[in-house]
């Protein structure tokens, strides 16, 4: 009997607007590294910058691509066909609005299309852009799948932006949950960032960016009752940085009290050394680090944004608050008093937390529905 000769290996090209360390990009380069061999890939990031190429592990078939300049939409669109009629990809994978101008050069080129969306910058917080919605209803129905995480994704795509049934596939995030422990203090660290032991530490994980809103995460923090002796913990990275760090410096309530780490590739040390996580965001999805702090059997205080009622338990609903108004701070900062101050509830909540993400959210399950759609 003839010995199969293995065909060439796909080539997948991802292209994003960014490739720095948030979410679409953390979890892409966690799924090139799950998929092994299965594929190869080529990683374009539009603005040129390639921070998130530090989480690729070495083992990892992936190239980092240098971008073209941009030069408005034709301009670009032609420089990215060329760029791809140069590559040649089996697929091409598009993330987010931001990368719509390789979603042009590809079907220029005829070549099959991924398009991934994970939802909306601060300029569409509160409604889309009219022309966004138009050229995604015009565009993306030529495409032959549109991911998307969250289920109010989903209803946008379908009712928005008019797209049928069988082109939006909805895929949940999931994390590798066995790698996560629960929270125990995590003592060095603690030493280490000069928080004391029984101090209760507020955490915050992600990109700083306008529409994580970490500024009300500081300002909600700063009206916890004072007595508790709360320290706050912020993970991540971006633009927001300099107005925390003023914030921390100035606030009498957050003086030496507010720790800015910056961005942490594994937190997972991080999160054991919190006692509560808090999400401030104007809009989201489905974040990440709500799934990871679940699995560190943590609390989560939050805004209103995406599905993250719908992931959280039912004990949790009470600390989850409208993302609406500057004042949205004292909602939060009440919700946060309250949890800091019963340490039984709060191991309670965390229990709850840890068995709804073994249920739903586990990685393997994310894997085999991304490479189902890939392989498709």
């Amino acid at each position: 009997m003839p010995v199969p000769v293995p065909g060439p290996v796909p080539h997948l090209l991802h292209v994003f607007s960014t490739f720095v360390p948030a979410g679409p990009e953390t979890r892409a380069v966690r799924l090139i590294e799950a998929f092994g061999a299965r594929f190869r890939h080529s990683i374009l990031a539009i603005d040129g910058r390639t921070d998130a190429r530090a989480l690729l592990p070495a083992t990892a078939d992936a190239r980092i691509l240098d971008a073209p300049p941009r030069a408005g939409t034709l301009k670009t669109t032609l420089r990215l066909r060329a760029l791809m009629r140069r590559e040649r990809p089996d697929l091409v994978l598009s993330y987010n609005w931001g990368a719509f101008d390789a979603v042009f050069a590809a079907q220029s080129l005829g070549l099959p299309i991924v398009h991934h969306e994970d939802g909306f910058g601060p300029d569409e917080t509160r409604q889309q852009k009219k022309r966004r919605a138009f050229t995604r209803r015009m565009i993306l129905p030529r495409v032959k799948a549109v991911v998307v995480p969250s289920k109010n994704l989903e209803r946008i795509a379908r009712e928005e932006w008019g797209l049928p049934e069988r082109l939006v596939r909805w895929i949940p995030n999931g994390i590798a949950i066995e790698r996560f422990a629960p929270r125990d203090g995590a003592p060095a660290l603690r030493r280490a960032l000069g928080i004391p032991a029984a101090a209760p530490v507020i955490g915050f994980v992600g990109h700083l960016r306008p529409e994580k809103n970490p500024k009300r995460f500081l300002q909600a923090c700063a009206r916890v009752e004072r007595e508790l002796g709360m320290h706050a913990l912020v993970l991540g990275d971006g633009p927001e940085r300099p107005a925390l760090d003023q914030l921390a410096a100035h606030n009498a309530a957050l003086f030496e009290r507010v720790h800015l780490v910056g961005h942490v590739a594994d937190p997972r040390e991080h999160y054991r050394a919190m006692d509560v996580l808090c999400i401030s965001s104007d809009t989201e999805q489905m974040p990440v680090a709500l799934l990871e702090a679940m699995a560190s059997a943590l609390p989560v205080v939050s805004t209103e944004v995406g599905d993250v009622r719908a992931i959280l338990p039912e004990a949790q609903q009470a600390l989850v608050v409208e993302a609406a108004g500057r004042e949205t701070a004292w909602p939060l900062a009440e919700a946060l008093t309250a949890v800091l101050k019963d340490p039984a509830r709060r191991e309670a909540l965390g229990a709850a937390n840890r068995a709804r993400v073994e249920e739903r959210f586990g990685f393997e399950r994310m894997l085999a529905a991304y490479a189902g759609v890939y392989g498709a």
